[in-house]
This record gives C-alpha cells, sequence and structure tokens, in this order.
C-alpha cells in the first residue's frame, strides 16, 4: 500500500506544472490528525533567468495538514500574497496584494526519536492584482514550486531541522494579454533549508525557517493539532 501510494504521488507530479512554499519542517500529523496554523512568508529575493533580474514576494496564509497515514501527510494552503519585479534595466513593477494558495505533501522517511528525516514537495501560486503602467496592462503570477529533504533532532524544547531543497519560482507575465513566462535562475536551483518548531504547548507551537542560496526568504508559523 505504501509503496503504490508513493508511486502515485510521483506520478502526479510529474503530470502537472506546480507551484511551491516553505518545507515546514519535520513535524507532521499521525493517522486522522490535523494541524492548523497561520503563516507568514517573505521573498526577499529571488533570481530570474537571463536578464529579467529579481523579484520578491510577501504571502500570509492559512495552513491545514492532515495525516493520511502516520507517514503522509497533504499539506493545503490559502491566502494572499503580493509579488514586485525588479529588472536590470527599469523601474520595480509593484503588483498589489491579492489571492493566493498551495498544496504538497510530505513522506516520513526515518523515525527513530530523537532523529527523523522528511522527504516534502511542496507549492504556492500567488495571483496578485493586475496593474497599468500608462495605456499597458499588466497581469502577474508567481509559479514556485519546490522538493526537500529535511533531517530533524529532537531536544525537550526545540526541534531543530536541516536540509536540502531543489527549487524553480517562475514569473509569468502577461502584457496587454500576451504571456511570458520569465523563469528562474536554474543555476541557483539547490538551496539550504534551516529551521526548528518550539512547543508552546501541548499542541501549540510555533515553526520558524529560513531558505539561502536558491534565493533568499524565510518563514514563521504558529500551529496547533487537534
Amino acid at each position: 500500500m505504501r509503496n503504490f501510494v508513493i508511486s502515485l504521488l510521483i506520478i502526479l507530479i510529474l503530470a502537472t506544472s506546480s507551484y511551491a512554499a516553505p518545507c515546514y519542517g519535520t513535524k507532521m500529523p499521525e493517522k486522522k490528525e490535523i494541524f492548523l496554523g497561520l503563516q507568514y512568508h517573505d521573498i526577499f529575493k529571488r533570481y530570474l533567468k537571463d536578464h529579467y533580474g529579481t523579484y520578491r514576494s510577501m504571502q500570509n496564509f492559512l495552513l491545514l495538514s492532515y495525516g493520511i497515514f502516520d507517514w503522509l501527510s497533504i499539506d493545503l494552503k490559502g491566502g494572499v500574497g503580493n509579488f514586485k519585479q525588479h529588472p536590470e534595466t527599469g523601474s520595480e513593477i509593484d503588483y498589489p496584494t491579492f489571492l493566493g494558495g498551495g498544496y504538497g505533501f510530505r513522506l516520513k522517511l526515518f523515525d527513530r526519536q530523537p532523529v527523523k528525516m522528511v522527504f516534502g514537495f511542496q507549492h504556492i501560486s500567488v495571483h496578485p492584482h493586475t496593474i497599468f503602467i500608462g495605456s499597458t496592462k499588466h497581469k502577474a503570477v508567481l509559479d514556485d514550486w519546490q522538493f526537500s529533504l529535511l533531517g530533524s533532532y529532537s531536544f525537550k524544547m526545540i526541534t531543530p531541522y536541516l536540509g536540502t531543497k531543489w527549487s524553480r519560482a517562475d514569473y509569468i507575465h502577461w502584457t496587454n494579454g500576451e504571456r511570458k513566462r520569465e523563469k528562474s535562475d536554474l543555476t541557483r536551483s539547490v538551496g539550504l533549508v534551516f529551521g526548528f518548531d518550539v512547543p508552546l504547548a501541548k499542541n501549540l507551537w510555533i515553526n520558524a525557517e529560513g531558505q539561502f542560496f536558491d534565493g533568499e526568504a524565510a518563514a514563521f508559523s504558529l500551529n496547533y493539532s487537534f
């Protein structure tokens, strides 16, 4: 059963175009358990291919994770986000905050306390407001997706984790209805992830995470399990 589910998830990933998110860490819901959370995610800088420059984005999400099995969780999110693209030449294009969302899953590969290892797939799609610069209509979508591998070591008051990820985060841009995908810099696709979980009460904890090398980003969330 486990091998079948893993194979099905891989097929679904390869068959779809997806988006990405923070890695969530190694704390996963058990079977039929639910995690709810509020998350702030800030992409300080992400590099685009060729001469498209860089972009940044701030996002706020409501998180929902559900344990299908003890070793498999589905991660969903919905909220809002903005997008600011800075070309190598010219002024920054600022797209105001509007809708965003994402989904993903995590697989528990190893769990012998205090050590845990988790593989994840996450994605985000952000759709900021369309703007006009002069008479030119500009529309944008942040198309961001990743695979991650994390390992953690649990102490009594904190669980730090460290890992790596492969990601791609494109800027889809319409100018007066003409679509163009400005791809992220594929020479910066491999990144480093560092984060930690800190318990505040029996079912309440905070998660903080930083991402480096493929881009510069940080996330913070307050979470509750039931």
